[in-house]
């Protein structure tokens, strides 16, 4: 955490409790993001969508918040296009800005040991690299402008794709009669290793740490895998990209956004599947 290092930290956030918190570890909180812009020399924002982070830098910039030593890091998942126009009108003001989405989690926040992912020049990477191995231990030059962001996308396209299989499989493989214990160690020791089944196994009662062991409670958000695979979708539409599983991945999603589960771990698919009836 950059708190840490010894970095003096100015923060914004909605959550009065988030900035409550991080000024208990000697943060200092602001209730204008252009004010606290203005007071920084790096500015990192994770937003939600791509129209809070358009709206948001464009009331950074609005605001007076632009200062030309500023570095702006935008740490959301947004669609390429809209990093690539966010970084026009930074520049136009005066600032830097680069692309730079992470993964990895709220553990690899905790623990400091995200991926991130940054679009940018040459000099702009090295200019923005120690300060975000306070928060993460490989930080990827993905080239220019946005490609960050296409690093993300297709990572959590890939992400939610997984999570489908795998939760498919140990559904079938309960029903055949495995123990999901063995059966998942089996996975973990085969070809059918992921992310998902070694860290976020959908099946309660298999990882301790998982969001499957509280109700699917925290981890990562179904409403937020689902709107990343829109992101997905949009952007293979406009480079003429065939994604047939990525497609149905999405619309899976929608369908457990449509039943009320948008807060729940997006690993909360298996107990979609685990209800249905076969055809």
């Amino acid at each position: 955490m950059l708190v840490y290092p010894g970095h003096k930290l100015h923060v914004f956030d909605i959550s009065k409790e988030a900035k409550d918190s991080l000024q208990a570890k000697g943060a200092v909180p602001y209730d204008n993001v252009a004010e606290l812009a203005k007071a920084s020399d790096f500015v990192v924002t994770m937003l939600p969508n791509n129209d809070i982070v358009a709206n948001t830098y464009d009331t950074i910039i609005g605001g007076g918040g632009i200062k030309n030593q500023t570095i702006f890091i935008d740490s959301s998942t947004i669609d390429p296009n809209v990093a690539k126009a966010v970084q026009v009108k930074v520049k136009a003001a005066g600032a830097t800005f680069v692309d730079a989405p992470v993964s990895g989690g709220v553990p690899g926040a905790k623990n400091a040991t995200l991926t991130f992912m940054v679009g940018g020049t040459t000099d702009e990477y090295q200019a923005v690299k120690e300060l975000l191995e306070g928060m993460g231990k490989k930080i990827t030059h993905c080239g220019g402008y946005g490609m960050g962001q296409a690093a993300k996308v297709c990572n959590n396209m890939m992400l939610g794709i997984s999570m489908c299989g795998l939760a498919e499989c140990m559904n079938l493989a309960i029903r055949l009669g495995l123990d999901p214990k063995v059966f998942s160690d089996i996975v973990n020791a085969s070809t059918g290793r992921s992310w998902a089944s070694e860290v976020n196994n959908p099946v309660p009662g298999i990882i301790p740490t998982a969001p499957a062991a509280s109700g699917y409670a925290g981890g990562f958000a179904t409403g937020l895998i689902t709107k990343d695979l829109g992101i997905a979708s949009a952007v293979a539409t406009s480079s003429n990209s065939p994604i047939p599983l990525g497609a149905l991945t999405h619309q899976i999603y929608r369908t457990l956004m449509a039943k009320g589960l948008a807060n729940k771990d997006f690993s909360v698919v298996y107990d979609f599947l685990k209800n249905a009836e076969g055809k």
